[in-house]
């Protein structure tokens, strides 16, 4: 078959880029298409990607033309040629207006979408616009009232996103950084008895701790535990063990501002391992990823 005789190369900048669009783009064709180009970066028969995929060889076989044509922009492009859907005239004013009033429902947004277009449209076909747009529907977060926005939208475009740009680029690797402490404990339950059933439990005293590093594009994550408590020693040795992943890449790790991870120690052997610490500005968590892990 054809997609035998295509000969595809991939530089380690397009791999990172296939490595994360695959989860991060909006659209779960293009997601589709990324994973396809990715497994084909590692060498899987086409055979077992399009299984993988569950597409046909001959779309495996037009995936693979996308990109030996066009390269990772042109895996982005949907190529759908029907009939343009009538929303698509009012996507910018629409766009706009769920920017500044996400919905909370398809059924509050096919509303919104009628009171400004005079036009109605199914919860199914209001889906599949809102998707075209660039849509997810993602759980909100909570931004500490204490953080300083100003600071917060400085530092992400100053320093965290030159950084994540190398990084998906694959001449960085950024690890965010945030400590765990799971308390030992028993979840009750109720049970039909005729009298209180007691059981032996930990007492809630001890604490199972974990101080991660979650890579910020392949979301692997690297750490160090203990049953005592996390300290400068724990945040050395997690340094250590970065550094023994042998990346050859200049690691950055971003983390926030707790003492143990400002000391001395800490960065006296963050420098002499030639790893960048970047500290997050204060009350900042919605900025570390490895918060939503």
């Amino acid at each position: 078959m054809l997609t035998h005789m295509l000969k595809l190369e991939f530089s380690p900048t397009d791999q990172a880029a296939l490595q994360y669009e695959r989860y991060h783009h909006p659209h779960p064709i293009v997601q589709r298409k990324m994973e396809a180009l990715w497994l084909k970066s590692h060498g899987l028969p086409h055979h077992l990607i399009a299984t993988l995929t569950a597409v046909s060889e001959n779309t495996l076989c037009a995936y693979f033309q996308q990109y030996q044509s066009g390269g990772i922009q042109q895996l982005k492009q949907l190529g759908y040629h029907g009939q343009v859907s009538q929303l698509q005239a009012h996507a910018q004013t629409l766009e706009q207006h769920f920017t500044d009033q996400p919905p909370a429902t398809i059924k509050e947004a096919a509303a919104h979408i009628e009171q400004l277009t005079g036009i109605k449209r199914s919860p199914s076909q209001v889906r599949a616009f809102l998707n075209r747009l660039g849509m997810q529907r993602l759980m909100t977060g909570i931004l500490p009232s204490k953080g300083d926005p100003i600071k917060q939208a400085d530092f992400k475009t100053d320093q965290l996103e030159p950084r994540l740009e190398q990084a998906k680029a694959g001449t960085r690797a950024v690890f965010f950084v945030d400590a765990s402490h799971f308390v030992f404990c028993a979840v009750m339950a109720k049970v039909w008895c005729f009298a209180r059933v007691w059981i032996k439990a930990a007492s809630g005293r001890k604490r199972f701790n974990v101080l991660g590093a979650l890579n910020a594009v392949t979301h692997e994550l690297i750490s160090v535990s203990n049953d005592t408590y996390i300290n400068a020693h724990s945040v050395c040795d997690l340094l250590r063990k970065l550094v023994a992943l042998n990346l050859g890449l200049p690691i950055t790790l971003v983390l926030d501002n707790v003492s143990y991870q400002r000391c001395a120690l800490v960065q006296d052997l963050a420098t002499a391992l030639h790893i960048q610490l970047l500290f997050l500005p204060a009350y900042s968590p919605n900025l570390n990823l490895i918060e939503r892990y």
